[in-house]
């Protein structure tokens, strides 16, 4: 079975003018494939649709795609999903065409990291990037396809004992992970960093957020730097496919395993 389709086509091409390649034009999820399943499909098409929406064109999942993706959990029963959608070829240099009859879709299938499930029962360690990230409200929370900013962080070597970036905007606030949303422990509740000028705000953010509540605990979204950490007792990292991770380190700042973290995977069917 093929890896890779365009617009429901195996091993399909994209045009060189497609404004996904020539302008980071369009957006993607990242979906993990457990046991034949496609976790939180549904919201990660609802987000799909939001970020569609907000870059300007109309798109929703068809039947066609529900059943391609459907055909490749079932082959690929432990794995990940990309979906990526281009605005396509059209418009005169950056202007958008007024029509939506373009819009490309890409699936491809990537074998699911084996490092997740270390860092599930091990936890990993941060360290600050120099990179910062550029304040744009009107793309700030949506995963869309120019990520040359993460590609730059990425590029840096990590110092020995370190697994991923802490990454802050331009006014040094703390906004996530190169590939995580996270939370911290403080002593007036868990705290999110707020992402309305920069970051992605992922899907499994919001699931998690959503649990927390439901295990009535105080969850908050707020402005965060690094001396805040002095406060924080403890810090996790989530995404859709690593799940829950906690955060043993942050530069120097030691921190000890959050006692709820375990319940959070087993309640969101989670654990690798």
């Amino acid at each position: 079975m093929s890896t890779i389709w365009v617009n429901g086509q195996p091993d399909g091409t994209i045009n060189p003018l497609d404004r996904g390649l020539a302008y980071g034009d369009g957006l993607f999820a990242t979906m993990r494939v457990n046991k034949s399943e496609i976790q939180f499909v549904e919201s990660h098409f609802l987000r799909l649709t939001q970020g569609a929406e907000r870059l300007g064109f109309d798109w929703q999942p068809s039947q066609s795609l529900r059943a391609l993706l459907l055909e490749c959990a079932q082959q690929n029963p432990q794995s990940c999903l990309k979906v990526l959608l281009s605005r396509g070829v059209g418009g005169r240099g950056y202007t958008p065409p007024n029509s939506n009859q373009s819009i490309n879709e890409v699936v491809s299938v990537h074998p699911f990291p084996d490092v997740y499930q270390s860092w599930q029962s091990q936890g990993l360690s941060l360290q600050s990037s120099d990179v910062l990230l550029a304040r744009q409200p009107r793309l700030a929370g949506i995963k869309h396809c120019n990520r040359l900013e993460q590609v730059l962080i990425k590029s840096e070597p990590l110092a020995d004992g370190y697994d991923d970036w802490l990454v802050l905007d331009s006014k040094r606030n703390i906004i996530e992970s190169s590939m995580a949303n996270l939370f911290f422990e403080t002593e007036v509740g868990i705290v999110t960093p707020k992402l309305a000028y920069a970051g992605v705000a992922g899907m499994m953010r919001e699931q998690v957020i959503y649990q927390l509540l439901e295990m009535n605990l105080t969850v908050s979204i707020t402005e965060m730097n690094l001396s805040n950490l002095f406060n924080v007792k403890h810090a996790f990292m989530t995404n859709s496919l690593l799940g829950v991770v906690d955060i043993n380190l942050i530069d120097q700042h030691i921190l000890q395993k959050a006692p709820f973290t375990s319940l959070l995977r087993e309640r969101l069917n989670l654990t690798l």
